[in-house]
Parts: C-alpha cells; sequence; structure tokens
C-alpha cells in the first residue's frame, strides 16, 4: 500500500507551495487540475470512509487545507466543492461495503491523485498544455 503514502506526500508538497502559487495566479489548466485533485480527494474521502467509518474525516481535511492554501475565488471555490462533492458521492455509491474491490479502487484514485498532484506542484510555463490525464470518466463536468 505504498500509493497511499505516495498520494499523500504529493499532496502535502503540492499544499507546501509558495504563496504565488495561489489558485488565482494559476492559469486555466492549473486550475482545472485543481477541480480534478478535488474530485480524486472526494473519490478518497469516500473510499475510505467506507473502509475506515463515517467518522473518518482524513481526506476532508485535506480538502479544507487545500482550499486554505489556494485561497480560490469564489466561482473556483464553488467549483472544488462540487468535485469533491460529487467525487465522494460516486465512489459511495458504487462501494457502498470495504470490498477487495474497494480497495483495488482506491490504489487506482491514489494514484490519479499523484499524477495530478505532480502537475500541480510544477512550475507552469505559459503554453503548459492538456490537463488530460487519460481518465475523462472520472472528471466532473
Amino acid at each position: 500500500m505504498r500509493a497511499p503514502l505516495i498520494f499523500l506526500l504529493m499532496v502535502g508538497l503540492m499544499l507546501g507551495l509558495p504563496s504565488h502559487a495561489l489558485a488565482q495566479e494559476r492559469d486555466p489548466a492549473s486550475r482545472q487540475s485543481l477541480v480534478d485533485l478535488a474530485y480524486v480527494l472526494g473519490e478518497a474521502h469516500g473510499l475510505r470512509q467506507v473502509c475506515e467509518g463515517p467518522d473518518d474525516q482524513f481526506w476532508r481535511t485535506r480538502m479544507v487545507d487545500l482550499v486554505e492554501t489556494e485561497q480560490p475565488d469564489a466561482a473556483l471555490a464553488r467549483r472544488l466543492k462540487d468535485a469533491f462533492n460529487t467525487g465522494f458521492v460516486a465512489r459511495q455509491g458504487a462501494f457502498p461495503a470495504c470490498t477487495p474491490l474497494a480497495r483495488a479502487a482506491m490504489a487506482r484514485v491514489m494514484n490519479h491523485g499523484k499524477v495530478l498532484a505532480t502537475r500541480l506542484a510544477r512550475p507552469t510555463s505559459s503554453g503548459s498544455g492538456s490537463t488530460q490525464t487519460g481518465d475523462t470518466a472520472s472528471r466532473p463536468r
């Protein structure tokens, strides 16, 4: 189970970015990556609660930290919240019990989160290109 640890470290690195990387100063592709990461955090929260119980707030707390760190404008804050909630509902609905399939889904979610966090931790450049990760099915619209 190295994937959750790697993801946690990547999110920690991303959250530790200097203040010049706040959401308001991110390009549109990076802002979309933040929304995608919020969705993944929601998925992780839903799956973790299925396996650890409804009192577990580990990934929700990380989402709160993300929003506090990024200081998004109202529109982006709403997109982040909606993405998190959509990810949460999707994964809890798909995995109502902690099974090996739920744990496998968690590993996939962690890998996707790692990709997004790595992208967000990189310095941005103009014309940074697409934010596609190959997993468009899990992206909120």
